[in-house]
């Protein structure tokens, strides 16, 4: 008899959580790229998810310097994290499968166990960094706080925040001394000991730090945050607010710096009683009502408002009394109490933009869409003036780059001290209608004159994507179409209605060789960031800089152009070494003072790492381009220094170009040691044409970085074969094929997911024949295995492609589209729309077809868009009802990916399980099949029956997005 086994918890109730806790440093800087993607905002939804994963790749240790919020800090000695919950060692007696959380082997458990290094923030002068310390793993207990599902956020009523909230433990200064060396640590000091700490910032002069405490007291009834500051100059910290009683209310915007001295305050209001309790009988029936018609199609999101209690419970959690406060003591409450969701001074320090929330609510759609007030006050604490009252926003059409009706993306230009600029669309919102333009960015000042109107500073055709200012003269307007992959940037000068704007680049967002880079931004006084303008001696042009990936065939070669806005000509001042290293350009160094930049005095903070060595940063200072190294981290798994790493390039049987990247076991060699169990990681993506999908996204020469769940553990598993087996194979481990490319393509009028079985199928097919063709993995001992769409991948794959694998490993995925029926991932038909396309991908549909072992693990509080828990559970009901050999783990208290140390190891250890029963498998298949006399593995692999093993090669290249879901190489290192 099938059992679904449930992993429960037996522990007692301890304190907070954490994120991704493996990604030891995190480096602090807001630079690059611009504004559209440095101010990102949380409603920026799942289609956002890629293009984040992407930036932030290539600056994996930079924090931006005004929210530093929450990474896990220290915890017990050298940062482990010891847990309440039972944990037993790795036996597989049948009868004790579904009991208690389990351990992986020692040699994956050590890797996940390994202290993270600190996270890292620059002052903004760059002339001190902070260390900001971390725990390791945080414990069940803290995920089991209680916590409040509302209006698509979860809150902890004990603390008055998000819930799941990492925090640091310490922080360390350090100077950065005119040789580029780190001075002493001075450790910040003052706060109670076991502080949890999170949202540090600095003051815009850089002297003092602001920061949130809290401190979990069994004996005592409140957890909630309070704000400290700190002398940077002594490390000594205080409570700002005198008064004991007054509380910061971190739901949504916490606090922010107005100028050096004050800052403004969310705080929960004084008068606030106890919270509403839930009626033990109803008052009615709940009622939903389209009885006017109207076309409303949502998206499945989840935690939503359910009746009149839940309103009056967000009510109670997310109502704010804003606060002024200065360094001296001085309180001024601002405003009476709201629901305040953001805060932004202007640059000179006199307005502020405050949003806020207001009912109606919405039972059907999160908080981002509920009605919204945008108003203008003075730092001082007058009302100025109302800017809109948008409505509530439960119909935005699903079509991407469909947008909220009215004023949207109000913001202060970066360059003025005080002047706004908003978009409103001219379509409606509805991306499917034509008009011309489609957007208009307006300007205004804070106080217009008496019957002044807002200025139109550009007309867009396309979508909207943010500006980049630089001042009157310059600056770039960024716009893009998904439909099409259309990317433009725009040169306008938004003092002169004389200039014409002009395009700068036009081009295909999915053609990666063609990207001229992104303009690097400095540092202003005020704290902003405007485009760098560069001068060089005797010459009288305007120069940027262009900070770029430098995709090419062989692979990403990073590179900082110098590049004449006037011509349109480049030159190439840096680039990174391809040979062994992976260099990239993090922020500028040398924009302590206005005006232009001089090229012979230009910084810049680099990084620089290679297949075996971790991410190090250096000081590059022109004119000799002298380096001067900043960090010395250590290898985070030593016992993995000598991997072995390479980018492959084959070619699928369509003639689209496919990359990968292969992971080998340290002193591996396959014509000695003959092939290896292999594990296929992925996760597919969706392009226009065939040349984009082929094209090179990566580097070679990137570390191999762990995650705590990621497939790059089991390059470390040794298999527990017996003798004399054992004696032959206990160095083998795992091969590891990370990230093959499995490009769903529609090009022109075609829809992508109407071919999404075939390509994907094709796409396996190809990546599988390569790593046999090369002799590195045994054609019969093949898994697959993904998170969320790379679940759903994985799952399609075992019912459309059985020859090809083994078993598979799906976690927290969606396998039933008909419960995401207006739209998923990428797909915006709704299933009506497109009723074939949505069941023929289902592999739910298909679960009569599943014959290999598959593994199912899904997170029992998963608030994913589209990939619920009941997805998983009825996915292993369809696959028991066919006999099909497979088990569904759920881990309690855990979403869409996994943070706890008991869930982690647990799901290492239901992975490695998996693994060594149905792809390492029986001793007597490898003994038949290995023949180290064979010296020519190239040229095809002959599997146990004497077949022949079909072999293609090619190749061509293409990078992965799978990375995006978290479970790839997070690097020890975390640059935002």
């Amino acid at each position: 008899m099938m059992r679904l086994h449930k992993v429960y918890h037996r522990i007692s109730l301890l304190s907070v959580s954490a994120t991704s806790p493996l990604s030891p440093i995190t480096l602090s800087f807001l630079s690059l790229s611009s504004p559209s993607i440095l101010r990102l905002r949380p409603n920026n939804a799942v289609r956002s998810v890629k293009t984040i994963a992407m930036t932030a790749s290539r600056f994996r240790y930079l924090v931006p310097i005004n929210a530093v919020a929450g990474e896990d800090g220290g915890g017990g000695p050298n940062g482990s994290v010891s847990s309440s919950a039972t944990a037993t060692p790795s036996t597989d007696n049948e009868d004790d499968l579904g009991v208690g959380y389990r351990l992986p082997p020692p040699e994956i458990k050590d890797i996940v166990d390994a202290p993270p290094l600190p996270a890292l923030s620059f002052s903004p002068h760059r002339d001190k960094i902070l260390f900001l310390k971390r725990r390791a793993l945080p414990p069940l207990a803290e995920l089991a706080r209680p916590e409040e599902k509302l209006a698509g956020i979860r809150i902890d009523g004990k603390c008055n925040t998000r819930s799941r909230m990492s925090f640091y433990t310490g922080i360390g200064i350090h100077q950065l001394l005119p040789d580029g060396t780190l001075g002493p640590e001075k450790e910040l000091h003052g706060y109670p000991d076991g502080a949890k700490i999170n949202f540090v910032t600095w003051s815009q002069d850089g002297r003092h730090l602001a920061f949130s405490i809290r401190v979990d007291d069994e004996e005592n009834s409140s957890s909630k945050l309070r704000v400290w500051v700190a002398d940077v100059e002594t490390g000594k910290a205080r409570p700002l607010f005198q008064s004991p009683d007054i509380y910061l209310n971190a739901v949504f915007d916490n606090f922010v710096w107005v100028n050096n001295s004050t800052l403004l305050v969310s705080t929960i209001p004084l008068t606030r009683g106890d919270p509403p309790k839930k009626p033990l009988v109803p008052s009615g029936p709940k009622i939903q009502s389209n009885e006017q018609k109207n076309i409303i199609q949502v998206r499945t999101f989840q935690d939503l408002l359910k009746d009149e209690y839940d309103e009056d419970l967000f009510d109670y959690y997310a109502t704010t009394q804003l606060v002024l406060v200065s360094l001296d003591g001085g309180v001024k409450e601002i405003g009476p109490p709201a629901v305040y969701t953001s805060l932004d001074p202007s640059p000179d320090g006199k307005y502020t933009l405050i949003s806020s929330i207001h009912r109606p609510y919405s039972f059907i759609v999160p908080c981002g869409r509920f009605p919204k007030k945008v108003d203008l006050w003075t730092t001082d604490g007058k009302f100025v003036r109302e800017l809109c009252d948008l409505p509530l926003a439960e119909d935005i059409p699903i079509a991407f780059n469909s947008v909220r009706k009215g004023m949207r993306s109000i913001n202060w230009r970066a360059d003025k001290p005080s002047t706004l600029y908003w978009v409103e669309t001219q379509d409606g919102g509805d991306a499917k209608v034509e008009v011309s333009p489609r957007d208009i960015v307006y300007t205004q000042p804070a106080e217009p004159l008496e019957g002044e109107l807002p200025t139109i500073l550009h007309q867009l055709d396309l979508r909207y994507g943010g500006i980049s200012w630089c001042e009157d003269s310059l600056a770039l307007v960024y716009e893009s179409w998904y439909k099409t992959r259309r990317t433009r940037t725009w040169v306008i000068s938004p003092g002169s209605k004389d200039a014409s704007p002009r395009i700068l680049f036009d081009r295909s967002s999915e053609d990666v060789y063609s990207d001229p880079g992104s303009p690097m931004l400095r540092r202003t006084p005020a704290g902003t960031y405007v485009i760098a303008k560069i001068k060089k001696e005797h010459d009288g042009s305007t120069y940027i800089l262009l900070n770029g990936n430098g995709a090419t065939p062989e692979g990403n070669i990073p590179f900082l152009d110098l590049f004449d806005l006037n011509t349109g000509s480049k030159e190439r001042i840096w680039q990174s070494d391809k040979e062994k290293y992976y260099e990239a350009v993090v922020a500028l160094m040398s924009d302590q003072k206005e005006g232009d930049l001089c090229l012979d005095q230009l910084k810049i903070l680099t990084s620089k790492e290679s297949k075996t060595e971790n991410t190090q940063y250096y000081i590059l200072s022109w004119p000799d381009k002298q380096a001067c190294q900043i960090t010395n981290f250590p290898h985070p798994y030593p016992q993995l220094e000598t991997l072995q790493k390479e980018m492959i390039r084959y070619q699928r049987k369509d003639g689209v170009q496919l990359t990968a990247t292969l992971y080998l076991p340290p002193a591996y060699d396959p014509s000695k040691d003959g092939p290896l169990p292999c594990l296929v990681w992925s996760y597919p993506g969706e392009f226009k044409s065939k040349d984009a999908a082929g094209q090179v996204r990566g580097s070679p020469n990137e570390f191999a970085g762990i995650g705590p769940t990621s497939a790059l553990l089991w390059l470390a598993r040794r298999h527990g074969l017996p003798l004399p087996i054992v004696c032959l194979y206990s160095l083998l481990m795992f091969a590891i094929l990370s990230g093959p490319t499995i490009p769903i393509i529609g090009e022109g009028d075609e829809e992508a997911n109407d071919r999404y079985v075939e390509q994907l199928v094709t796409s396996a097919e190809a990546a599988v024949e390569e790593v046999i063709r090369r002799g590195v993995a045994h054609p019969k001992k093949i898994a697959v295995g993904g998170h969320s769409y790379g679940a759903f991948m994985t799952a399609n794959l075992l019912a459309h492609a059985p020859h090809l694998f083994c078993c598979g490993i799906a976690r927290s995925g969606a396998y039933n589209r008909t419960l995401t029926p207006f739209g998923f991932q990428n797909e915006e038909r709704t299933l009506w729309e497109a009723q074939t396309t949505y069941v023929e991908m289902s592999p739910f549909m298909s679960a009569n077809k599943i014959k290999k072992p598959i593994l199912l693990i899904h997170g029992e509080e998963d608030n994913n868009s589209g990939t619920l828990t009941m997805q998983s559970d009825r996915f292993f009901n369809a696959l028991k009802g066919h006999g099909a050999l497979c088990r569904l783990v759920i881990l309690p208290y855990e979403s869409h990916g996994y943070v706890t140390r008991e869930s982690i190891m647990h799901v290492l250890w239901e992975t490695d399980r998996w693994l060594q029963n149905h792809c390492v498998s029986n001793t007597s298949d490898i003994k038949a099949d290995f023949d180290p006399s064979k010296d020519d593995l190239s040229k095809g692999t002959t599997d146990s029956e004497g077949k022949a093993v079909a072999a293609s090669g090619g190749g061509g290249p293409e990078a992965s997005d799978f990375e995006c879901e978290g479970l790839h190489s997070m690097p020890r290192s975390l640059l935002w």
